[in-house]
């Protein structure tokens, strides 16, 4: 499925499920603690924090982060045991053998010929068939990582923009919120000051919600980004053992 696709599908999805949410517990909560027969409603309660527009939205995106990091652990963790396995344990790695293990390659199925890990390997052993010289296919393994690199920083554009996102919207939440209390100001100096505190806590509430979440969200991007690092060292040393040792040895 194409990579946009499977990303908007995933927002949609975390649109959904916090819109249903929010109509369905937190929204009715709030009510219900709004018509309290005492009238008062502690201003630290879970649904009185959450409960503005700005909060929902960063929740939204919140959920499509979690999705968006999940696919690409998974797209990690799902040909990570090719690294135990020695793919050309029964052949021989030479300038005669390297043209026909490439088309060996070129047989394998398309999710397996994609991986990060076969992609350098072909690099290696296309480079090795041109020239026939050792050094030549290990030079050519830190291009084919550096691509792999600034594709895995492509991957994380999304995510990142989202916890950029998250704040600015907190950032939003507040602008509004002291809007509403400055044109309040009035009622306070008459000795209602309920509006004018509602709205503060419209302001202060919606900061704190979307730096928590954009603390949660930074954390999965760099564990991730981590994730994407040390797959890209395990592809040199796969290469360099299985590979580069071999082609010395003959």
């Amino acid at each position: 499925m194409n990579r946009n696709l499977v990303d908007f599908v995933s927002l949609l999805a975390a649109v959904v499920v916090v819109q249903a949410a929010y109509v369905f517990w937190i929204d009715p909560a709030v009510a219900a603690l709004a018509s309290a027969p005492d009238g008062s409603v502690d201003g630290r309660n879970f649904f009185v924090v959450v409960k503005d527009t700005e909060q929902k939205i960063c929740f939204m995106l919140l959920f499509w982060a979690i999705a968006l990091v999940a696919k690409e652990v998974m797209n990690l963790e799902n040909h990570s045991y090719m690294f135990g396995i020695d793919l050309f344990q029964d052949e021989d790695v030479n300038h005669q053998t390297s043209s026909s293990l490439l088309k060996s390659i070129e047989k394998l199925p398309h999710e397996i010929r994609g991986t990060p890990l076969v992609t350098v390997i072909s690099s290696a052993l296309r480079r090795f068939a041109l020239t026939g010289d050792v050094q030549s296919s290990a030079s050519a393994i830190e291009p084919a990582l550096d691509a792999l690199a600034i594709q895995n920083d492509g991957r994380l554009t999304v995510l990142r923009y989202v916890a950029w996102a998250v704040p600015s919207i907190g950032f939003i939440g507040t602008v509004r919120g002291i809007g509403q209390a400055m044109s309040q100001a009035e009622l306070a100096s008459d000795g209602n000051i309920g509006p004018m505190t509602t709205s503060l806590g419209i302001a202060f509430n919606s900061t704190f919600v979307a730096l928590l979440i954009s603390v949660f969200i930074m954390l999965a991007v760099s564990l991730l980004q981590r994730r994407q690092d040390e797959q890209l060292v395990s592809i040199q040393q796969y290469v360099e053992n299985y590979i580069i040792k071999r082609i010395v040895m003959v």
